[in-house]
């Protein structure tokens, strides 16, 4: 019988030790059941620090990687806060609790319905999704002062720059659909600047903003 706490415990002192210094990051980490995200077949590597397949030739990120770009976003709890790529709904999770709402897109179906069903047994009450193409955003609700991208683009997709709020933070993978870099965009006074936050690998960005399939 896997002790999914005390794995969890373990998992989570392993990214301190990579780096990760966001208590707030930290402490979702600790709470949110990442078993209870991936595939029943795959539960007993739940703790592992690596992606793991959902289906539909789709990943749950690394959980170091969930670490670093929550902790890049810079979030307080008062944030509205745009998720481009649901997938297994775990990252909308530890979105959920360290900002005020979670607006997250995703372009396949089948992933959209799992995610909305674990949210609703797990009565996550500020987490608004809909299927469709992340890589235009949801200008419906724009804008917003973080944006998190969870699949690799070619470059910044310029809808998405649009949609974030003065002040804002956008972080997303760009470059070849193999490796990216993981950037880090602020707008401010109306201007955008961008760095980078090191080498990372995702399934690439389907759509008008992103790769064409």
């Amino acid at each position: 019988m896997i002790n999914y706490h005390l794995a969890r415990e373990e998992l989570v002192d392993q990214l301190e030790r990579k780096g990760i210094k966001d208590n707030l990051v930290l402490a979702a980490l600790r709470e949110i059941r990442r078993h209870e995200f991936v595939p029943t077949n795959l539960r007993a590597r739940a703790y592992e620090d690596s992606p793991l397949s959902i289906g539909e030739d789709q990943t749950i990120s690394q959980p170091y990687m969930v670490a670093r770009m929550t902790e890049l976003l810079q979030l307080h709890g008062t944030e509205r806060v745009l998720e481009i790529g649901t997938g297994s709904g775990y990252q909308s999770m530890v979105l959920a609790k360290l900002s005020d709402r979670v607006f997250t897109v995703e372009r396949i179906a089948s992933l959209a319905k799992v995610a909305k069903e674990r949210f609703e047994r797990l009565e996550l009450r500020n987490v608004v999704q809909k299927v469709g193409d992340g890589s235009l955003g949801w200008r419906e609700f724009a804008p917003y002062d973080a944006i998190i991208v969870t699949a690799g683009a070619p470059e910044i997709p310029n809808r998405l720059v649009e949609q974030l709020a003065e002040g804002g933070r956008m972080v997303v993978p760009t470059g070849p659909r193999r490796v990216q870099d993981l950037k880090v965009v602020h707008k401010k006074d109306g201007r955008i600047t961008t760095t980078s936050a090191g080498g990372c690998v995702f399934v690439p960005l389907i759509g008008g903003g992103g790769w064409q399939e």
